[in-house]
């Protein structure tokens, strides 16, 4: 039975080749969509997959009002929390970046990035495997260091490094271990040290917010109490104590300063797919983006589906004697259904196998645009993949089998099931389905074409064109602003060089400090706190709206005078704060300025409320320079930042690389991940669109073949060809006005949903409609008039010699 079955398939292929190639490509374009979808989701959801503490363990977190989550902690807290409740059993605080520094040992340097510090207790949080050391006395010392196995053996070759010293940060560390990353996590370091221990001991009574925190609980469901455990001790540690300080009540001093942080508690694992703020510094997934994804593969796959369903039902017209043949020989309508059912499994088989090599071709581009490693490998995959397999059978294989097995036998035997209109309106529902969803693509690849171009066209309120960000390295027992100062003179003297200066902040990157402001009797603002030296906001081309910039001729403005940005004007409820005193850091400052808003995160956050200051007006900062800033001139460019690096690697560093990023190229950064998803949208669009041109051709193909005796009657009756085109004509383009009508409606409601993302965006207008419309329009007309055309010079006399 089976044999037979394949012999009728392979002579169904060899008699319609062009129409099985429309499917299997068709089909293969869907399930390739899905596959890659579904390695992105896989790779998403693996992290931390391998950890066995993902359970137990929870991330603290503070919510301080007004949507400001902070991802740091408090030193005080965590030791508090433990020491006064049953509910915790281990907690570790790390920092929430890596650094990259040299490590030296036996006087050979190795450049290490991914360099992580955390307490002792990283490793029972993280338990990775380890070739030498004991996970859990590696970090108990002092000055502990443990290397990823591909770091230990750029410095120690195939070693034993258990016990040899390096130098890393101007200090002695001895290495007490080499692990390996078992698969992939929010934490994936090349180094971890234990340096902040020291930080911690520093900062045992401080309520700043300066580290990560995770906290293993011995029960799951104690997190809500864990949350209200840290709420009280916030209250009644820090906010109780600073009211008796100003001599007040607690209320009267939350009615003063505002409501106390909330903390927020939210389980590990999963965790990277949260949106907003994160302590672990591989940051965070996109899991609107990876929905938006795997809803698109779904709905391209299901496009391919119904084109195939289309074509079959279409093609079971020329099959109908067949059936009916079987049917009066004996063959049972179970034993049609499975046969159809086995020749949509070899349909299928082909364009699975087509789809894998598609999908190998094109998965490096497809890693580059998401940045990603993908891989076609994994047990998880391949049983995906099964199920991928199955579930489509089932869906575009069961119905035309099924509709192809109630052919009612005399009609087919007489010959008048052609002209039945049995199957019609599901052919024609379908195709419907397919200009909707064509369009709804098609709008949607306009419209985030359009916000993707509006956020590179928009004007950032700076001008980083020009300016280089130099690395700038701390070195120990030298505090950065002083050497800053002693070079800042040298390069102004190079060449080119038309303006140097620097800051405690850096554009474009995601971490910056922040503190509460308080003036007269508004609600305290969380304000983001921007140090730097004179002549940065200058250099950096942001207007001023009032008063003045601080000026190196004044004292006081390395003392008690500052600058606003227009957000926090507002939130001070002030229209003139020039001259006006605020509370901020504990100490009153004077506002001397107002500078215009500028981005600082990218176009997908808010403007914070800022405060420009010069970096001797807080101590805290004079440490904190990590760049020095350049202007230099767009002439003999080349020229002047080999000068600079001849500079630099004589005078500033000679053990580290000359490293320097132009700030507008840095802050392009921030919205590559949207010109990714453009073009992604994109591509899927012109997917989309060829799907439907295959289905849309082979239907009106078949449809327009049916009619070829009722063509060739109406030119012997004398039916001119701009009649009969328009007449062959003008049910596609029906069903594409009623496609276009039925898809704009969930295209406008998804990508103002979309939309909302971005506190900065455009306007959904009729543009990006008529255009889908016109474009939906033409490719219809194109494909069936051309279709239609060729049906039209049918020889007459082939088709009515019989009649």
């Amino acid at each position: 039975m089976l044999q037979n079955w394949l012999n009728i398939f392979i002579y169904q292929l060899k008699h319609n080749k062009l129409f099985t190639a429309l499917n299997v490509l068709g089909l293969s374009i869907g399930i390739a969509g899905l596959i890659f979808a579904t390695l992105y989701w896989n790779d998403e959801y693996s992290y931390d997959k391998w950890n066995p503490e993902k359970d137990k363990t929870f991330i603290v977190m503070n919510d301080v009002g007004k949507g400001n989550v902070f991802a740091t902690n408090s030193a005080v807290t965590a030791p508090l929390l433990k020491s006064s409740t049953p509910y915790i059993e281990d907690y570790c605080y790390f920092n929430d970046y890596y650094t990259k520094e040299t490590v030296q040992f036996n006087g050979k340097t190795e450049i290490v990035d991914k360099i992580f510090s955390a307490q002792k207790s990283f490793f029972s949080f993280f338990p990775y495997e380890f070739k030498y050391g004991n996970p859990n006395t590696v970090l108990q010392e002092p000055q502990s260091i443990v290397f990823s196995e591909e770091t230990a053996f750029r410095l120690f070759k195939n070693e034993n490094p258990v016990g040899k010293q390096v130098k890393y940060d101007d200090k002695t560390f001895v290495v007490r271990g080499v692990y390996r990353l078992p698969g992939k996590s929010v934490v994936m370091p090349n180094a971890v040290t234990n340096s902040i221990e020291e930080s911690l001991v520093k900062l045992k009574n401080h309520w700043g917010f300066n580290f990560g925190l995770v906290v293993k609980l011995k029960k799951k469901t104690d997190a809500p109490l864990v949350k209200k455990a840290l709420d009280e001790i916030f209250i009644e540690k820090n906010y109780k104590r600073q009211a008796r300080n100003e001599g007040m009540t607690l209320e009267l001093f939350i009615k003063t300063y505002g409501e106390p942080l909330k903390t927020i508690v939210i389980p590990f694992e999963n965790s990277r797919l949260i949106k907003g703020s994160y302590p672990f510094p591989e940051g965070t997934g996109n899991l609107q983006f990876l929905r938006i994804l795997m809803g698109l593969s779904i709905v391209i796959l299901l496009l391919s589906i119904v084109n195939y369903i289309n074509l079959a039902t279409a093609n079971a017209i020329k099959r109908a004697k067949e059936v009916g043949v079987r049917k009066i020989i004996g063959a049972t309508k179970r034993q049609i259904v499975f046969q159809f059912v086995f020749e949509t499994a070899l349909t299928m088989l082909f364009a699975m196998l087509l789809a894998l090599v598609i999908v190998e071709v094109s998965l490096p581009f497809y890693n580059q645009l998401l940045n990603k490693e993908l891989v076609l490998a994994g047990s998880q995959f391949f049983v995906q993949l099964v199920v991928i397999f199955i579930l489509v059978i089932i869906v575009s294989g069961v119905f035309p089998a099924v509709y192809i097995s109630n052919f009612e036998v005399l009609s087919v035997l007489k010959g008048n099931f052609s002209r039945s209109k049995n199957g019609l309106w599901l052919r024609n529902s379908m195709l419907i389905v397919q200009f909707a969803i064509a369009v709804f693509f098609i709008i949607g690849s306009i419209i985030v074409y359009q916000q993707v171009q509006f956020m590179v066209e928009k004007d950032l309120g700076f001008n980083g064109s020009q300016i280089m960000n130099i690395t700038f390295r701390a070195q120990k027992d030298k505090e950065q602003f002083a050497r800053y100062e002693s070079l800042k003179q040298e390069i102004k003297k190079i060449k080119n060089v038309e303006a140097v200066s620097a800051g405690a902040f850096a554009i474009g990157e995601n971490w910056s400090s922040r503190g509460g402001l308080h003036y007269k009797n508004i609600p305290e603002v969380i304000i983001q706190q921007l140090g730097s030296d004179f002549g940065m906001l200058e250099m950096l081309g942001v207007k001023l709206v009032k008063g003045r910039f601080l000026n190196e001729k004044l004292a006081s403005d390395t003392i008690s005078n500052v600058l606003i940005n227009e957000v926090a004007a507002k939130k001070m409820n002030e229209k003139n704060p020039v001259d006006k005193i605020i509370d901020w850091q504990g100490e009153k400052y004077k506002v001397v300025g107002v500078v215009k808003d500028f981005h600082y995160y990218g176009l997908d956050t808010e403007i914070s409320p800022m405060i420009f200051f010069h970096i001797n007006t807080q101590k805290w900062t004079q440490n904190s320079i990590e760049s020095i800033s350049v202007k230099v001139s767009s002439k003999d460019m080349l020229q002047t930042i080999s000068a600079l690096k001849n500079f630099w690697s004589k005078k500033v560093d000679s053990e580290y690389p000359f490293e320097y990023t132009f700030l507008d190229k840095n802050f392009a950064k921030t919205f590559k991940k949207y010109e990714d998803q453009r073009n992604l949208f994109a591509l899927l669009n012109v997917v989309v669109i060829l799907i439907a041109i295959f289905g849309l051709f082979a239907l009106a193909s078949f449809s327009m073949e049916g009619r070829l005796k009722e063509i060739a009657i109406r030119k012997t009756l004398g039916a001119e060809t701009n009649i009969l085109l328009k007449e062959l004509s003008k049910q596609y383009v029906v069903f594409c006005i009623i496609g276009f009508f039925i898809g704009i409606a969930p295209a406008y409601l998804l990508l103002q949903k979309w939309l909302e993302n971005f506190p900065f965006r455009i306007d959904i207008t009729l543009l990006p409609f008529i255009l889908a419309f016109v474009s939906l329009l033409f490719l219809t007309l194109a494909i069936v008039l051309a279709k239609a055309y060729q049906v039209t010079k049918v020889d007459v006399l082939k088709y009515l010699k019989y009649e």
